[in-house]
């Protein structure tokens, strides 16, 4: 029986600096991670971002990041002054993740910018990155795809998936998301 094939992970090859270090560099930063960042308690905050800033990414003034957070490749990871990321937040990072300033990624918020090309019989890697700017708020469980822009101020909602850019201070909900509103802007 000959029958055609849809895909042959033999084929398959990792990019060439697709981790943007040395292996023998991911292994540590798994291995550290793992150990010493992501089963830490809650009021650690300063060790985390200290941890995070040693092995390469950019975290600002008074950032809170909660335990459980897994963060694929640091340096990969920029973080603006007084922004949240809640427990067990996924930051799949094998591209650029940058995150604004005073914005909120809630609990178990899954941002990936890696997928695969499913018609190329190989499954090549495809990495895209992700942008959230200033003063979003991405809600508990919602999962966010490679090469998405969440404008300033936009909200996404809770379980939602994010497969493509919202604009600033919309408000994006469902599977997959779409615009279901606006947010209004307070003034001070």
């Amino acid at each position: 029986m000959n029958e055609r094939r849809f895909q042959d992970l033999s084929q398959f090859r990792s990019p060439k600096g697709g981790r943007g270090r040395p292996a023998w560099f991911v292994q540590l930063w798994w291995l550290f991670d793992a150990l010493l960042v992501r089963p830490t308690p809650q009021v650690l905050y300063s060790w985390r971002r200290f941890a995070l800033r040693l092995f390469g990414a950019k975290i600002g003034r008074k950032v809170l990041i909660r335990p459980g957070v897994r963060v694929t490749y640091p340096w990969n990871v920029t973080i603006g002054d007084y922004s949240w990321i809640g427990d067990n937040a996924t930051l799949y990072s094998i591209d650029k993740i940058v995150i604004g300033e005073h914005s909120v990624v809630s609990q178990e918020v899954y941002l990936c910018t890696g997928t695969h090309d499913h018609r190329n019989i190989a499954f090549p890697l495809v990495a895209a990155p992700i942008t959230v700017e200033s003063e979003c708020w991405i809600a508990a469980r919602a999962f966010v795809g490679p090469g998405i822009k969440i404008g300033r101020g936009a909200v996404v909602g809770a379980c939602s998936v994010l497969l493509s850019d919202v604009p600033s201070g919309a408000v994006a909900a469902g599977v997959p998301a779409r615009v279901v509103g606006m947010r209004e802007a307070a003034d001070h």
